[in-house]
């Protein structure tokens, strides 16, 4: 574990309340319907907290442990060469509720927070749910500018597709 500080306020932001986002930064909340049951929800929680589902989309995960755990350093790698060190925050692991959320580093195009949170709502459907908040730190996101924005909608989109592919066979009809 390192001790950089975070490049943004306020850090967990994102645990209470996915729809948060302080001024100055864009937010983003995309749900995705992945299922029913529990053996469903368990998988999916299980992808997203081992970076199961990460890895899955195509990117490189270089993580300090194997497992999401509050102070776990952990940089992503996007397209082999853009980098986006992190820190995890939060984690949560309830019956009805598994994820983690990480805060950005120095060194990483976007400044913020982002969550991914699996949850079992009462009727039994499982969702994906990224929610984050950012603005551009890098001048490359921010020359980006709204195809930045689109990049990272697609790629919360794409969470939650591979995600749903990973959990195949696992739906309780």
């Amino acid at each position: 574990m390192s001790s950089a500080p975070f490049t943004y306020e306020p850090v967990g932001a994102t645990r209470d309340d996915p729809a948060f986002c302080p001024p100055g930064f864009r937010p983003m909340l995309v749900r995705t319907r992945l299922g029913e049951g529990q053996k469903l929800f368990q998988r999916a929680a299980e992808a997203l907290l081992t970076w199961e589902m990460h890895r899955a989309l195509g990117v490189r995960v270089d993580a300090a442990a194997d497992r999401a755990a509050p102070g776990v350093d952990v940089t992503i790698t996007l397209a082999g060469f853009v980098k986006a060190p992190c820190r995890i925050i939060w984690t949560v692991e309830e019956p009805r509720r598994a994820g983690w959320a990480y805060g950005t580093l120095e060194g990483h195009p976007e400044c913020g927070e982002e969550a991914f949170v699996v949850d079992r709502t009462g009727d039994g459907t499982v969702w994906l749910t990224v929610a984050a908040f950012s603005r551009p730190a890098k001048w490359y996101a921010k020359a980006g500018g709204p195809a930045t924005r689109g990049f990272q909608h697609a790629y919360a989109r794409r969470c939650g597709t591979v995600l749903r592919r990973l959990c195949e066979g696992t739906s309780e009809a």
